[in-house]
């Protein structure tokens, strides 16, 4: 004779996973153009941005039940990336290219904007410190606010606004747009 609680015990589990896949699926298409417009700017090679993408995904998946807020998925989602991205470093040694030749991985099906002012950008980008392009990559790419960025960088939203004010005076500056008397040598 069947066991009608197990019964009930795999209905429930059944749509359960249901309710997960589901919430899995609209995390991952609300999110997934953004996630990798920024993996593509912070990895620089389209295969570590997949990859690293992949991982996330996984991981994302295995944590989901963590998850609690629907506003807090993007920033959750992002956090997530900017960890794997890091743990890929840990794991291997990557070849090193010449940071020149960084242009011509972008893929042309993703908008790649060829006109001189982009590569401009691009190039005054890669100039600036890691503590100000992190955070201007995050809110122009990635769409975020300064307390999304601040929780995602562990400092105070006071630091996320100087840090962005002081990257786009360092980018003015690298382009030529404005002397920096008082910020110092661009590559402090």
């Amino acid at each position: 004779m069947p066991d009608s609680s197990n019964e009930t015990d795999n209905d429930q589990v059944n749509y359960d996973m249901t309710d997960k896949k589901r919430k899995y699926a609209l995390l991952i298409e609300a999110h997934s153009q953004d996630l990798y417009k920024y993996a593509l700017w912070l990895c620089k090679d389209k295969n570590m941005a997949e990859d690293v993408m992949q991982e996330t995904f996984l991981r994302a998946w295995k944590s989901l039940d963590s998850l609690r807020e629907a506003k807090a998925a993007k920033s959750w989602l992002f956090t997530i990336f900017r960890r794997e991205h890091a743990r890929q470093f840990e794991r291997k040694q990557f070849d090193y290219k010449d940071v020149e030749h960084m242009d011509t991985i972008a893929d042309a099906n993703m908008g790649y904007d060829s006109r001189p002012e982009a590569f401009a950008l691009r190039n005054a980008l890669v100039k600036l410190p890691e503590k100000y392009r992190e955070p201007l990559e995050m809110q122009v790419l990635g769409g975020f606010s300064c307390d999304d960025i601040a929780n995602m960088l562990g400092i105070s939203s006071s630091s996320v606004m100087t840090r962005l004010f002081r990257a786009r005076k360092k980018m003015r500056h690298i382009l030529g747009h404005e002397t920096m008397p008082h910020l110092g040598v661009v590559g402090e």
